[in-house]
């Protein structure tokens, strides 16, 4: 991966943000490669892989070793990321790649580790002796104390920007661009476009939760449709009370909003509850209180 004018020329420090990333997109690319070769057994008997698992993923990232950093001195987010390691035990500041025992002992901590961790929970977590309890407690404060140097690590790592990791704090790699960054041109014209559209969009999405569509969509049909064209033939119906004004069939428990329309309960109810804005579609009245009628309404009536 490191072209020839990366020898020649000095390297490029590489800022914290894309060591980070690269980092998380080695573990999104695990994640991925798991669940893909996992998918294969879903045919076989449940938990057939369960009893191998440290060692088929051990398989697995051995692997990506051998066509990442063994072949190219680099990771699969560093590749996508334009990063690859460099040796940074050598005097020379310019690009060194690096040494087969550097390569090794980054698999042995990176693979060896994580295998030899999930193996040893599982060979003591069911184990009662005392010396395997001895063992499991030893083993437990090492990993706690490697995750408290990775902690004092990453601090300062932060600080000073430079091995984002222990392990390569240890072997002496460093991450630099394989190539110079290129200046990034932008128009002022895309610029001014963006932060326009952008800055509408967000009003827009401010702007909308607060308006009454339903409210608004009666006052457009209102002056389209002026409520004057009803028919008296509808307005005496709804009046005598033999008709829902929402879904138009005859009234079951009739109730009112404050005006002079009635509406099934259960239709005034949920149309309530799903706007607390609503109105009546019928003369545009809101919804003071849900009052029930106090007369019956008997079902005689509809066929006079």
């Amino acid at each position: 991966m490191a072209s020839s004018t990366g020898n020649e020329e000095s390297v490029n420090p590489v800022l914290r943000i894309s060591q980070l990333d690269a980092l998380e997109l080695n573990k999104a690319l695990e994640q991925l490669v798991w669940s893909q070769f996992s998918s294969c057994f879903h045919g076989f008997k449940p938990g057939v892989l369960a009893q191998f698992e440290p060692e088929v993923k051990a398989f697995l990232w051995l692997i990506l070793w051998r066509f990442t950093i063994y072949s190219k001195n680099a990771t699969v987010g560093q590749a996508i990321l334009n990063i690859q390691y460099k040796n940074n035990l050598s005097q020379t500041e310019k690009y060194q790649p690096l040494s087969k025992h550097q390569k090794l002992w980054y698999l042995i901590f990176t693979v060896g580790g994580r295998w030899l961790e999930e193996r040893c929970y599982d060979l003591f977590s069911n184990r009662q002796l005392q010396s395997f309890c001895k063992i499991k407690s030893y083993i437990n404060f090492g990993a706690g104390l490697l995750k408290l140097c990775g902690l004092l690590n990453f601090l300062i790592f932060l600080q000073k920007g430079t091995f984002a990791t222990l392990t390569e704090r240890i072997l002496g790699i460093r991450s630099v661009f394989c190539k110079p960054q290129g200046v990034r041109q932008v128009g002022f014209e895309y610029m001014n476009r963006e932060l326009l559209w952008h800055g509408f969009a967000e009003f827009l999405i401010y702007l909308l939760p607060l308006i009454n569509v339903q409210k608004l969509k009666f006052k457009i049909s209102s002056c389209c449709l002026p409520i004057a064209g009803v028919s008296s033939s509808e307005n005496t119906l709804a009046a005598h009370c033999k008709e829902c004004s929402l879904c138009g069939e005859w009234p079951t428990m009739p109730h009112t909003i404050g005006c002079s329309h009635v509406f099934c309960y259960y239709c005034i109810k949920s149309n309530y509850l799903l706007d607390m804005y609503f109105t009546c579609p019928k003369c545009g009245s809101e919804v003071h209180s849900l009052q029930a009628l106090k007369y019956k309404i008997e079902m005689t009536e509809l066929h006079a």
